[in-house]
């Protein structure tokens, strides 16, 4: 489709990819420190002090998600209608308020409850930066710059895994939760200084790389929508069948990712009876995986505009390698090679799948279509810990890995299953998208 005059030139300046991506990636990669480092203090101390057992190890690391889901939709609403940008630098202050707040806990039930506050202080941050992205990037480049972003993730556990890990031998886990959340400071003066929610309001961009952006982002909305869109309820959002089945797909991808992401490094210090500074250093390899997968998937999305495609085959490489993980366990290096294999495809359905909502809906359906699908979908980062704490409670560790790799499977089924409008190509106004509320 060729939604502008300047679509396939080359002369456009791209500036934005490095003035709007950096800082959006380094405070989502704050965002995501402050919330496993957990998975660190656990077995690093915090476990034993507060008498925490595997059950509960798993509620705390999983009832984040609960306080996730209160502004998920907001946030989502306030990037396409006000400042995104104001939004993520009040979260900034609170992140860094509770996690240092939680370095001073003294008993477990502190722990889950500030655990659920950073989980709310926290909720709106993908719907709104990915608003942001879908405001500064067209769907031609959409999956790459999502992917960019989304690999905050991996970047974000090569950076923790090894800091965790010295901080933890070097002083204990209480200074790990204080020195991280200061942390969100820093970065929160980046975030102020560099940061604009449309090309509109920048300063810096050039005429001609602004005028290429108002006109393909506005040409794709009018391919999408067929004309304005005044305002969308939650029930328009929640009406639609396809938006159900993204909820239910990232609901099951979700489990895997955080029960894996937070288990790693129990799973790690079990299987190599490591300490925890070696623990941190083994734990890189996976999130170095995670950056060549992120960019290999997204890449061959983009090329081929194939989305659904390229959402299952990550998804059921994941399941197959934590499911290796646990049938290869009676050698250490052929189950930590399938760690990494998880880490690989850990991220590498991600940005892809982010692409999907703003191919079917209209900028203003889009916003909240991504809060009520992280929202609702990342209840399963809740229930894929718990339930491995829970599987490690009655069983053992093997069962809850396992439980892993199902929900992974069912993930990828899922993908199979959208419709094809998902694909790049395959423009459908979805009924919601074109639906007018009376003023």
């Amino acid at each position: 489709m060729n939604t502008s005059s300047y679509s396939t030139s080359a002369d456009i300046p791209r500036q934005r990819w490095l003035r709007i991506i950096p800082p959006i990636l380094i405070a989502c990669i704050i965002s995501y420190m402050d919330r496993v480092n957990i998975a660190f203090a656990m077995p690093g101390g915090m476990d034993q002090e507060l008498g925490i057992s595997a059950s509960m190890a798993g509620l705390a690391g999983g009832i984040f998600f609960i306080g996730y889901l209160f502004l998920q939709v907001p946030g989502g609403k306030i990037a396409v209608h006000g400042s995104g940008k104001k939004f993520i630098g009040w979260s900034l202050v609170a992140w860094a308020v509770i996690s240092v707040l939680t370095g001073i806990v003294t008993s477990q039930y502190q722990l889950l409850a500030l655990r659920f506050l950073l989980g709310v202080a926290e909720g709106g941050m993908l719907p709104v930066v990915l608003t942001m992205i879908s405001n500064w990037f067209p769907d031609a480049e959409r999956g790459r710059a999502n992917a960019i972003v989304i690999m905050f993730v991996p970047i974000a556990g090569i950076v923790t895994a090894p800091l965790s890990g010295w901080i933890i031998t070097a002083l204990d886990w209480r200074w790990l939760f204080i020195i991280e959340g200061l942390l969100s400071i820093v970065v929160l003066v980046l975030w102020t200084l560099t940061i604009y929610d449309r090309p509109q309001e920048a300063r810096w961009i050039s005429d001609a790389e602004k005028k290429y952006l108002v006109e393909t982002l506005a040409a794709e909305q009018r391919a999408i929508a067929g004309k304005e869109v005044k305002n969308a309820s939650l029930s328009a959002v929640l009406s639609d069948r396809t938006m159900w089945q993204l909820i239910a797909l990232n609901f099951f991808y979700q489990t895997g990712i955080y029960g894996y992401t937070l288990w790693l490094p129990t799973i790690l210090k079990e299987l190599t009876h490591s300490t925890m500074g070696q623990v941190g250093m083994l734990a890189i390899l996976p999130y170095l995986g995670a950056i060549a997968g992120m960019f290999l998937f997204s890449s061959l999305s983009d090329r081929t505009g194939k989305r659904k495609l390229f959402v299952s085959v990550p998804l059921l490489g994941f399941a197959l390698c934590m499911f290796l993980s646990v049938a290869l366990k009676e050698s250490i290096w052929l189950s930590y090679a399938a760690l990494v294999g998880c880490g690989f495809f850990l991220q590498s359905a991600a940005g892809v799948f982010w692409t999907i909502p703003a191919r079917l809906f209209s900028a203003e359906m889009a916003g909240g279509a991504r809060g009520v699908i992280n929202a609702l979908g990342n209840l399963g980062g809740f229930c894929g810990p718990y339930a491995v704490g829970v599987l490690i409670n009655l069983y053992s560790k093997d069962a809850g890995v396992y439980c892993l790799a199902i929900s992974l499977a069912l993930a990828a089924l899922m993908a199979l299953l959208l419709p094809a409008k998902c694909d790049a190509g395959n423009v459908s106004v979805s009924p919601v998208s074109t639906r007018k509320r009376e003023a």
